[in-house]
């Protein structure tokens, strides 16, 4: 679950972590207020989405003026922000985040995430922070720094020096970096993180480190855990399909192909949808039905395929073992003449109740597509699709 930067900072804050000083607003009046409330002479307007590359995009402007916290305000709030992660559509500016200006003498980059490979927490940091951190990464991979941290012992002063010495810092910066990074390590076990990202972390002129910017991510299977950041979801910012996958309990991804696929099984569906790219198509979604799904989930799951408008081509794909096919075959059934089924579908059902489950549908009167095996089905759905394009 992603998470806005001013609630993240808000969680930092409770965590001991330098931030700067500021507030969320919902319209230009109260970004104004909040501006002028900080008695600044200069205040950085930002655009809250659930996406990274807002600076470049002009989702985060300076102001030196309340007139310019205005403007600033004016052109974001209700607009759409096209950045490098959102798509071309955009995702629309409902909130932004008004905050105090600060000099700075440079930028860091800093985060923490899961070593899935290494199974451990790792920091990686870079004395290359801001925005073009994706471009530093690529080209000069030798300026990030990488510091595992062992699950067995955590966090250790050694890991805060190591950090600071090869961030190029000394003294008492490199004392702050040891605390800063204790800190983030504490916030992102006991909220059970999966990425916790500020850039840039900077070195005030002050001689101070302040998170300027922070993203955060959490793991939804720990969310029960913690209600109160379950609190924080904006589902304003998640797809709409999305969202109601999860009311359903259905495992969906939608994504941008024109061939809808539902299969039961998470390894299952992700072979589907290779060989649906083998055979020169895209998938339009990842749907995981799971093994004990019920005749009113899998409906659930054909209406959510069906909503979607890039669809051309339907391709359900089961195997039964825990899930028995004749349930799959009503639930399809059933919702076929709940939703006006305008599109071909092609169907492999193997395993348990196969026999019930293929006369089911052949007798239902759908315009089935019938196939024995994954590779004849990937292709028939690639060839329906391209001829209804």
């Amino acid at each position: 679950m992603n998470i806005h930067e001013y609630q993240a900072k808000s969680i930092l804050m409770n965590f001991d972590i330098p931030i700067l000083r500021g507030k969320v607003a919902h319209t230009v009046e109260e970004a104004e207020k909040i501006a002028a409330g900080f008695k600044s002479s200069r205040w950085v307007v930002k655009a809250q989405i659930h996406a990274g590359g807002r600076g470049k995009a002009g989702g985060v402007v300076l102001c030196s003026s309340l007139d310019e916290v205005r403007s600033a305000a004016q052109r974001l709030l209700g607009h759409r922000l096209v950045t490098h992660q959102t798509g071309p559509k955009g995702q629309e500016v409902k909130k932004i985040y008004v905050e105090e200006g600060c000099d700075f003498s440079q930028e860091l980059y800093f985060s923490v995430v899961i070593d899935r490979v290494r199974q451990c927490l790792s920091f990686i940091a870079s004395e290359a922070g801001g925005m073009d951190i994706e471009e530093v990464s690529q080209k000069s991979p030798e300026k990030i720094l990488t510091v595992q941290i062992d699950p067995a012992s955590g966090f250790q002063p050694y890991h805060g020096r190591k950090l600071a010495y090869g961030l190029g810092l000394k003294e008492t910066l490199a004392q702050q970096m040891g605390q800063f990074a204790k800190n983030l390590y504490r916030c992102f076990q006991a909220l059970d993180a999966n990425l916790i990202e500020i850039n840039p972390l900077v070195i005030t002129k002050a001689g101070n480190l302040s998170a300027l910017d922070a993203k955060m991510v959490f793991d939804d299977n720990g969310l029960y855990r913690h209600p109160e950041i379950e609190q924080l979801r904006d589902e304003n910012e998640e797809d709409a399909s999305e969202l109601e996958a999860k009311r359903q309990g259905l495992s969906y991804v939608k994504l941008d192909g024109n061939i809808g696929c539902m299969v039961n099984g998470a390894g299952l569906a992700m072979a589907t949808m290779d060989i649906i790219k083998l055979n020169g198509a895209e998938p339009a979604n990842f749907l995981d039905v799971g093994g004990g799904a019920t005749q009113d989930k899998v409906a659930a799951a054909f209406k959510l395929i069906l909503a979607d408008s890039n669809v051309e081509a339907i391709l359900i794909n089961i195997f039964g073992g825990i899930m028995r096919c004749d349930v799959i075959a009503q639930g399809i059934i059933l919702a076929a003449k709940e939703v006006s089924l305008t599109v071909p579908m092609v169907v492999r059902l193997q395993g348990t109740n196969e026999k019930e489950g293929k006369q089911l549908l052949a007798e239902s009167g759908l315009p089935i597509i019938a196939a024995d095996d994954l590779g004849e089905a990937a292709a028939k759905a690639a060839l329906v699709a391209k001829e209804a394009a």
